[in-house]
């Protein structure tokens, strides 16, 4: 599922809530997976300058109680399979930033999540870069069988990851303006699926209601 919604209005703080990262102010969140199942990626990489790449990976393993040996193959493992064999030891301070943030979804997918939150994670990078890791991502997740909740402000990631679009309003208090099925067939191909039949309509339908929201008018008491 994904998140959309003009700036300011709660996305990110929702994320936060969901893992326990801040409380929230009203209501309560009710997870059927444990915290420690829980998995985020955020924008920026976190990753630890003065470890290696595979001692970021390993490090979530180890802290979960996994011996530091079997942590470290297991890390070299999903290196390998997001594409970075032989750049375990390096430093972050010597990987590209797609690299980077191929290390950070390899520390996030190592520990098994069974739901990943992903805060905008690909915005940083560049066009081709960007649409190699969503295509990774898009192949890991199905293949693991992981729920994600997505937050984006690309309508086209949106639609081509997602079973469910959510719309949210304008804040402060912001709330769900609509819901979007998309109906477009799994196993999906990020980019191949821009062409599908159903691709097009649903993305202006949000476009057009994001648009309208994006220019109403502020409530009387956020303008105070």
């Amino acid at each position: 599922m994904s998140l959309v919604g003009p700036s300011g209005s709660g996305k990110s703080s929702l994320l936060r809530a969901a893992i326990g990262l801040q409380p929230p102010l009203k209501g309560t969140i009710e997870a059927e997976v444990a915290p420690s199942e829980i998995g985020i990626l955020f924008q920026d990489d976190a990753l630890l300058p003065w470890k290696t790449a595979r001692e970021n990976v390993a490090l979530g393993l180890t802290l979960n109680g996994v011996p530091q040996r079997k942590a470290r193959e297991q890390a070299e493992q999903w290196l390998e399979r997001l594409g970075l064999a032989g750049f375990g030891h390096r430093f972050p301070r010597h990987l590209s930033g797609g690299q980077r943030k191929r290390v950070a979804l390899a520390q996030v997918l190592a520990r098994a999540p069974k739901l990943l939150l992903m805060d905008e994670p690909f915005a940083s990078l560049d066009a081709i870069v960007r649409t190699r890791i969503i295509q990774d991502v898009a192949e890991l997740v199905e293949r693991e069988h992981i729920s994600v909740l997505l937050v984006t402000h690309d309508l086209t990631e949106a639609v081509t990851l997602s079973d469910t679009v959510y719309l949210l309003s304008q804040g402060p208090r912001a709330r769900i303006m609509q819901e979007y099925s998309v109906p477009i067939p799994r196993p999906r191909d990020p980019v191949r699926t821009r062409t599908d039949p159903a691709f097009a309509p649903l993305y202006e339908r949000i476009w057009n209601d994001l648009s309208r929201e994006v220019g109403r008018e502020q409530p009387a008491e956020a303008a105070a």
